[in-house]
Formats: structure tokens, sequence, C-alpha cells
């Protein structure tokens, strides 16, 4: 008799079988494209499914709001904010669903974070900027990426010719890899019409 006959029949998976079963969602993409409009209205949702949800930002992200998410639409949703990652793990014990927003500004940790979030059976929801004002990777954001069982990415529309933008054109000269601004400092931009500073041009 053959071996694989031996095998006990699988059993099919049930719609119970995956409530409580951990994810990472990351939402990335450039500055102005809706990550945080996106990163709200999945957290509202699974508010309105009457699921527990925890919402941090970094302690660097005071642009609008200290207490608050709020998106470049004026769409907000009460937060706390950490200084750490580690922060994070400490205070999302009870909850069902995890947001994190500009998930960039975190230190490395982060990745670790999420997985031990998603591992221990929540949702994790995660927006960020894929790329610096350079078009580089940003801080954790490619791991955070590597390791989510979902993906999202927004595009913005290029300010200088309409088409779909994913690079975040810094409009000051300033080398600082964080520079908090809104349309004042950036402006999305097509890759044919972005311009990264002079001594990063690779071609």
């Amino acid at each position: 008799m053959s071996s694989l006959r031996m095998l006990p029949k699988a059993r099919p998976i049930l719609m119970h079988d995956l409530f409580g079963m951990g994810q990472i969602e990351v939402i990335a993409g450039c500055m102005f494209s809706g990550k945080t409009e996106e990163l709200i209205r999945r957290l509202r949702r699974a508010q309105i499914a009457k699921q527990s949800v925890a919402i941090f930002k970094p302690i660097v992200d005071t642009r609008y709001s200290d207490a608050e998410i709020v998106s470049h639409s004026a769409h907000r949703i009460p937060s706390t904010v950490v200084k750490h990652s580690s922060d994070i793990l400490k205070r999302s014990n009870g909850a069902d669903v995890v947001g994190i927003d500009e998930a960039q500004f975190f230190d490395d940790g982060i990745v670790e974070v999420c997985e031990c979030l998603a591992n221990s059976g929540k949702r994790v929801v995660v927006a960020g900027l894929d790329l610096d004002y350079r078009g580089k990777p940003f801080g954790p954001m490619p791991q955070l990426l590597a390791v989510a069982e979902y993906v999202t990415k927004t595009l913005a529309v290029c300010m200088q010719s309409g088409l779909p933008a994913s690079r975040s054109q810094r409009l000051s000269k300033s080398k600082a890899l964080v520079v908090l601004g809104e349309k004042d400092v950036y402006e999305a931009r097509h890759r044919a019409y972005f311009e990264p500073p002079n001594d990063d041009e690779n071609c």
C-alpha cells in the first residue's frame, strides 16, 4: 500500500477556524496617496464589527493632532502616541485589531512587534511611507512589506503631470531624513518628474 494512502484526510478549514488568526496588512505609498485615510477606513470597519481596536502613532508625528491620527483630507480617529515600538506591545494586550500609522518613523523593532502581535492572533494594520525624500526605502518599511500577508500600494497624483505618483518630492533644500511638512514642503511626483538630491542620483 502506498504511504500516501496512510496519511489522514485533511479537515477542511471552516470560517470559525479563521477567527483569531493573526495577520499583518501594510498600506504603503508616497505622501498624499491616501495611506492614512485607508488605515482609518479599515479601523473604523473593525470598530463597527464590535472588535476591540488599539491605534498608535509615533511621537514625532505632531502635524495635525497629538491625540489623533489625521489624514490629509481631515478624516481622524483617536490614537495613542508612543515613543518606542515596544510600547505598542505593552498597550495592546486586549485588542483584536492593532492600527499603526507612520510606521517609517518607528525604530527597527516595529517589525518584531508586528510579528509578535500577529503571531498572538491579532490583525495588524500598518501604514507608512515606503520611500523617503531621496526615493530610497524608508526605515523599517521594506521589512514590514516582506513579512506582511497583505500589501496595498497607494498612488497619489503627480503635481507636475497629473500621472500616477509614487514619489514624495521635497521642495526644501534640507538634507535631514525627517522633515515634517505638508504641501508647503512636499508634493507628489511621478517617477519621470521626481528630482532626487544631486548626490543621490544613481543614473
